[in-house]
């Protein structure tokens, strides 16, 4: 029945080759929908805590995602009349910024002091560019920046040698943001761009959440547009070089631009999006295309050299490849499909998008490929009688040395895979991003030179309207400012204590031993209220305090830290206040803080998912392989590449990021691939009744070199995306490119060995000499 079907797919190449056309187009044609989304709360889904609890606070405060423009002089010094104008002309244009509410700098700061028994509020140099900037503003200005809480290390550096303007926007509230974060940053370019022409002796750097958001957006479209392509370049000379067939090659490519198409129009169709997550579907899926077809073509050529004619060839390489095709898509497809454990959207959607591709990817192979091997002119020669290949003879040495061999991999499988503890998973999204990137490097230099990108924002709520003013709870909010300012790890901290303390002191004469806090609840709500009423629109204290005053916010900037120090950092608040005021209820959310808690979520539940995959795949093998005992052996390979990979991670990274918490998945389709393969050669020859030195002999002269140019190909793809500047696809590249090799290096040199030492069933088949060539049909 299977013979019949496979001669009639071959038979009626023309007709298999124009339905299976027309089936890719009509699912190609949802492409069209297709659309990228490159903001960060894509990584976020809707019950997701720290997200919930981040738009909580910012529906109680303003919204606080930002643009940071850092000034520079060359001079080394921002108080100068040069550089305060240059401060004050951006301030004005930076108002003009898309959906900007905010602008706070230097010169628009608003200052407090008595005059009398008066209060005076007002801009401390100006709001205005073209007025006169004179060295009574520029003393002044130096003089109250350089000692007000609010400004050093914030909008001044203590040594004042640079400054910054902070743009607050506040970006529509819809599903798809990119449109607007790439307008907002291109203005803010454009802001730059003009006053580096006009001010050379300065230099300028943008960073905050916007050029973060506008950074991936950039460096994943970028990917996309160069690497992407380059890695399928890459795939396609390897390929032509090791197939040594241009129109095999192109069979091949062929199936992998139909399996992508195809995929990826559904995805279309389903009402899908794109993400920096999602646009390296294609890679992956190309992984396994490539990997079927290599198997099939490999196979039909070696067919071919054995005398075959080219019709029967085809035939008994689909055949022959179909159950190992079949099994190492169906274990990829399972593989991805665990990714619906991850708290993270996009992985979820990536894992769902794969799963489809992969068994299109089979579908294409067993019925597409063949009719087009058919129909293309491919020839090859017929190979002379005793001629031995590298594979035998690379098998002879196998067998000779397996006494060597066993005892050493072992030992190197285990030393390596105990290093994998020594990983340490932690987030830093500034180091998403290589230190070319301009995004990166600018967040370097602030952090190096002002303060770091890491934002936590804390709310505290008193339950009762005007609360923030008692006392009491002004107290604890004091003490709270003075313990996160003696934190190592925090560069700054905006809290409604020092303006409390500066209007306390402003009202009794500007007396300074009157810098203190207000003893009265009374007295403290007119203060407040005085200078609410004194500040100009958009300087307002909306970023600070919710409307009936029950609910204030403090937010404190730290150094570029990982995941798990800002965690640490949630916990240490958290028992601080458990320990000096429990009656005060505090949340935390800030964007740095929700990528901190995904990265530690997701690590986790991708664990249960690759354990659940293993188990699912393991039975799966059991059944496919027809014997508990190969099922089980085959556990060995396919585990020990991804450790090896991650124990070698660990001694020369040490770090494992979100993007990394997949790679296990996404390689146990090509591990599987390599093992299910020689097991089933392997097996064949044993079930034929062949001794173990025999079988092993037989996988590798059908399989081995299939396996080689597999991993050779792959290998290369990878090594080319592994060139990203963006580490979430470099670095997945990279360790996937390694863990690649190590699973060729594990079923050549590990598996066999251990087959030979513990395989020692004699079958009752007899001992022939060889697996008759006419039933080899292989090369798989």
């Amino acid at each position: 029945m299977k013979n019949r079907f496979l001669a009639m797919l071959v038979s009626r190449s023309g007709l298999v080759m124009v339905c299976s056309l027309i089936a890719i187009f009509v699912m190609a044609f949802g492409a069209q929908n297709l659309y990228f989304r490159g903001d960060y709360k894509v990584f976020f889904g809707a019950e997701n805590q720290q997200l919930q609890e981040f738009e909580a606070m910012q529906k109680t405060f303003s919204k606080n995602d930002n643009v940071s423009i850092v000034i520079e002089p060359k001079s080394g010094d921002v108080f100068n009349h040069k550089t305060l104008k240059l401060v004050t002309e951006i301030t004005e244009d930076a108002w003009q910024t898309p959906f900007s509410t905010r602008v706070d700098s230097l010169t628009n700061y608003q200052h407090t002091e008595a005059e009398q028994d008066d209060l005076i509020v007002d801009y401390l140099v100006s709001e205005f560019a073209d007025i006169e900037i004179t060295q009574e503003m520029i003393d002044k200005t130096k003089a109250v920046s350089l000692n007000e809480p609010l400004l050093v290390n914030r909008t001044v550096s203590p040594s004042g040698h640079v400054t910054m303007v902070n743009i607050t926007v506040q970006l529509p509230d819809k599903l798809d943001q990119t449109a607007d974060v790439v307008e907002v940053a291109t203005f803010v370019r454009g802001i730059e761009n003009k006053y580096s022409e006009r001010y050379p002796e300065h230099n300028f750097y943008l960073t905050g959440i916007i050029m973060m958001n506008n950074s991936f957006v950039e460096e994943s479209m970028g990917d996309m547009m160069t690497l992407v392509p380059g890695m399928f370049l890459a795939v396609l000379l390897m390929l032509s070089l090791l197939l040594r067939s241009v129109l095999s090659t192109m069979a091949t490519l062929l199936i992998i631009i139909t399996s992508i198409l195809g995929s990826m129009g559904m995805f279309g169709w389903m009402g899908m999006y794109l993400s920096t997550a999602t646009v390296s579907a294609p890679t992956v899926i190309m992984t396994l295309a490539v990997a079927d077809c290599v198997h099939i073509v490999s196979s039909m050529n070696y067919n071919l050299r054995q005398g075959m004619a080219k019709r029967q060839a085809i035939e008994e390489a689909i055949e022959l490849n179909l159950a190992p095709v079949f099994i190492t898509s169906v274990t990829t497809a399972i593989g991805f499909l665990t990714f619906n454990f991850s708290d993270v959207p996009p992985l979820r959607d990536l894992g769902n998008l794969v799963a489809f591709g992969v068994m299109l990817a089979f579908v294409l192979a067993v019925t597409l490929l063949p009719a087009l091997l058919n129909l293309l002119p491919i020839k090859v020669p017929v190979q002379k009688q005793g001629q031995i290949g590298n594979m035998e003879k690379f098998a002879d040495w196998v067998v000779r040395r397996q006494k060597m061999l066993l005892p050493v991999s072992t030992l190197i499988v285990v030393g390596i895979a105990a290093l994998v503890p020594l990983n340490k998973v932690n987030d830093v999204p500034t180091e998403y991003f290589d230190e070319d990137i301009v995004f990166r490097n600018a967040s370097d230099f602030m952090d190096e030179n002002l303060l770091g990108v890491t934002m936590l924002d804390f709310a505290l709520h008193t339950n009762q309207d005007s609360g923030i003013n008692d006392p009491e709870f002004l107290r604890v909010v004091g003490d709270f400012t003075t313990w996160l300012r003696s934190q190592e790890r925090v560069d700054h901290v905006i809290s409604l204590s020092d303006t409390f303390k500066r209007l306390n002191q402003n009202m009794n004469a500007d007396d300074p031993a009157m810098y203190k806090l207000p003893q009265q609840q009374d007295l403290a709500a007119q203060y407040l209220l005085m200078y609410e009423m004194s500040l100009p629109y958009g300087l307002d204290l909306n970023n600070q305090l919710n409307i009936n005053k029950s609910s204030l916010r403090i937010t404190v900037t730290m150094d570029n830290l990982g995941s798990g120090e800002i965690v640490e950092m949630e916990n240490d608040v958290r028992q601080w206040f458990a320990q000096n005021a429990p009656t005060i209820d505090v949340t935390a959310a800030s964007p740095s803080l929700m990528f901190a808690h995904i990265g530690e979520k997701n690590m986790q539940s991708m664990l249960v998912g690759s354990s659940l995959a293993l188990v699912l795949i393991s039975i799966l093998l059991i059944f496919a392989l027809r014997s508990f005992k190969y099922g089980l052996i085959s556990l060995i390979p396919n585990l020990a590449p991804a450790a090896m990979g991650f124990g070698i991670w660990a001694v020369f990274v040490g770090q494992v990021n979100l993007g990394l918490s997949i790679v296990t998945s996404m390689c146990l389709g090509i591990v599987v691939d390599d093992t299910v393969h020689f097991l089933s050669k392997y097996k064949r020859a044993r079930d034929k009744g062949q001794t173990a030195e025999q079988a092993v002999r037989y996988a590798f002269a059908s399989v081995g070199r299939a396996l080689w140019i597999t991993t050779l190909v792959l290998f290369t793809g990878f090594m080319v995306l592994a060139q990203s500047s963006f580490s979430l696809n470099g670095d997945m590249g990279l360790l996937t490119a390694m863990i690649i090799v190590l699973a060729l290096a594990v079923d050549f040199l590990f598996l066999p060995a251990f087959l030979l030492k513990f395989d020692k069933k004699v079958y009752q088949g007899g001992e022939t000499e060889y697996v008759e060539q006419n039933e080899s049909k292989t090369m798989a």
